[in-house]
């Protein structure tokens, strides 16, 4: 661990003298790379300084203890081991944590879709439900948001819901929201009160570009078509919708959201190119899986990850089996508990793996 530690502090050292030097400077896409890699380098290069300083007063307080006859010099050094030896543990374990290779895909933003699963109306009602506590989430974390399309449920609920999320480390976070969320609860149309349990599922897909995955136009068919709205209205009198089709894969995007063809075919690519890009992300993890399947993370949209139980206010991760009793602030967005006793876990596995 030292070694690596060492090797961390000379990049760190390296990137700050690049980073003033005019080429960089003069260069925003080598100036961000360089300010990016620097303020990574430099949360492990600030507790690996700590982490020397520790050691170090841990071995003066030894030498003193082996050489000092003063008892008052003594009792001080007694005292300082005794802060200073756990706070050894702690920094060792932070380092270790900060010293598991990132997820590539972590600073990446993201394109989210929601969508109704079992439980008919009451699924459709749910997936705006989920929507809506994702854009608290996103709006307390200062993130943007950009809807692609929705489609829609006669209930008042909706089909789909598809949207892009940009920021900081959004993927990070919300990878691990991918899977079936289970809800049960009275519907609003239950006449005798009883509990349904109802489900949407939710993927989140890191977004990429044509550097990231080259996508061959010539296996892509366009179709264009009227956006509609509920109950078959037409929103528009031009063909503004745009449904892109993937003839290998038969992978169908639709994007309707907005009144520009133009826009909505490039949102629709992006979508296409993200949703192609999980399709091989997939294939890669199944391989590892064989070797050894990860708790968390595996964004397996058929897993049951989560469910909201109304009657109890309670919601519970099946992941890790981690329960809260607040489940109005859950669907206000506050979702933070979730994602950083996830993200524990997941360095956990991965500390098992290495």
């Amino acid at each position: 661990m030292i070694e690596k530690l060492i090797a961390i502090k000379d990049r760190f050292e390296e990137v700050g003298q690049l980073i003033i030097q005019p080429d960089a400077m003069s260069d925003m896409k080598v100036y961000s790379k360089l300010s990016k890699e620097y303020k990574d380098l430099e949360k492990i290069v600030n507790i690996y300084n700590e982490y020397q300083s520790v050691i170090d007063n841990i071995a003066n307080s030894k030498e003193i203890l082996k050489t000092e006859k003063d008892e008052e010099f003594r009792e001080m050094a007694k005292l300082e081991l005794e802060e200073l030896n756990p706070r050894q543990e702690e920094l060792e374990e932070e380092l270790k944590i900060l010293l598991i290779p990132k997820d590539p895909d972590d600073e990446k933003n993201v394109i989210v879709e929601i969508r109704a699963g079992a439980g008919g109306d009451e699924a459709g009602i749910f997936v705006g439900d989920m929507f809506r506590l994702y854009e608290r989430f996103i709006d307390a974390k200062g993130w943007t948001k950009e809807l692609i399309t929705t489609n829609e449920a006669s209930s008042g609920g909706f089909k789909e819901i598809v949207f892009s999320v940009e920021g900081e480390d959004v993927y990070g976070s919300l990878k691990f929201e991918s899977g079936v969320h289970r809800v049960q609860r009275v519907p609003v149309t239950e006449s005798q009160g009883r509990v349904h349990t109802s489900a949407v599922s939710v993927a989140v897909l890191p977004e990429v570009d044509e550097v990231d995955f080259d996508l061959n136009m010539k296996d892509v068919r366009k179709d264009t078509y009227r956006s509609s709205g509920a109950g078959g209205q037409h929103v528009n009198k031009t063909e503004s919708a745009v449904r892109l089709t993937h003839i290998p894969t038969n992978t169908v995007v639709e994007c309707q959201d907005g009144r520009s063809q133009h826009k909505n075919y490039a949102k629709a690519l992006q979508v296409l190119r993200s949703r192609l890009y999980e399709q091989e992300l997939k294939k890669q993890q199944d391989e590892i899986a064989g070797e050894r399947k990860s708790l968390v993370g595996s964004g397996d949209r058929s897993d049951k990850i989560r469910t909201y139980n109304y009657p109890q206010g309670r919601v519970t991760d099946h992941r890790i089996g981690y329960s809260v009793h607040n489940l109005p602030t859950v669907m206000d967005g506050q979702i933070d508990d979730f994602i950083e006793n996830l993200r524990i876990a997941e360095n956990a596995d991965k500390m098992k793996g290495e």
